[in-house]
C-alpha cells in the first residue's frame, strides 16, 4: 500500500512560481499513476494533472494552459508539481493521490489521498 504526503505549499505572489512535492512510502510507488487535485474553498475538488507510472505520458487540466508540469522520480518515490506564473485563482489545498481507475481526472477513480498541501497566491 502507498501512502502520500504532500509538501511545498505557502503563500506566493501572482508571476511567482512554487514546486510542490509529493513523497510516497511504500514499495510499489513506481507502479502506479498518480495524480494532483486542488480544492478551493467552497468548491469541489478539481483535477490538476496526472502522470503515469513510468513519467512517460502526461495529463493536465485545461486550465493548466502551459503553467503547471507535472513529474516524477520512481528512485525518491516523489512526483513534483511546479507551478509557474501563480495566479490568486490558483489559491487552493492541492492533494495529491494513487490512481486505482482509468480515468486519471476523475477524483473518483483515485485513493489512498495525501492530507494536503495549502497554496495561497496574492495580487
Amino acid at each position: 500500500q502507498v501512502q502520500l504526503v504532500e509538501a511545498g505549499g505557502g503563500s506566493g505572489q501572482s508571476g511567482g512560481s512554487l514546486r510542490l512535492s509529493c513523497v510516497a512510502s511504500g514499495r510499489t510507488f513506481s507502479l502506479y499513476a498518480i495524480g494532483w487535485f486542488r480544492q478551493a474553498p467552497g468548491k469541489e475538488r478539481e483535477f490538476v494533472a496526472a502522470i503515469s507510472s513510468s513519467g512517460d505520458s502526461r495529463y493536465y487540466a485545461d486550465f493548466v494552459k502551459g503553467r503547471f508540469t507535472i513529474s516524477r522520480d520512481n528512485a525518491k518515490k516523489t512526483v513534483y508539481l511546479q507551478i509557474h506564473s501563480l495566479k490568486p485563482e490558483d489559491t487552493a489545498v492541492y492533494y495529491c493521490a494513487v490512481a486505482d481507475g482509468p480515468d486519471y481526472r476523475a477524483p473518483g477513480h483515485f485513493g489512498s489521498w495525501g492530507q494536503g498541501t495549502q497554496v495561497t497566491v496574492s495580487s
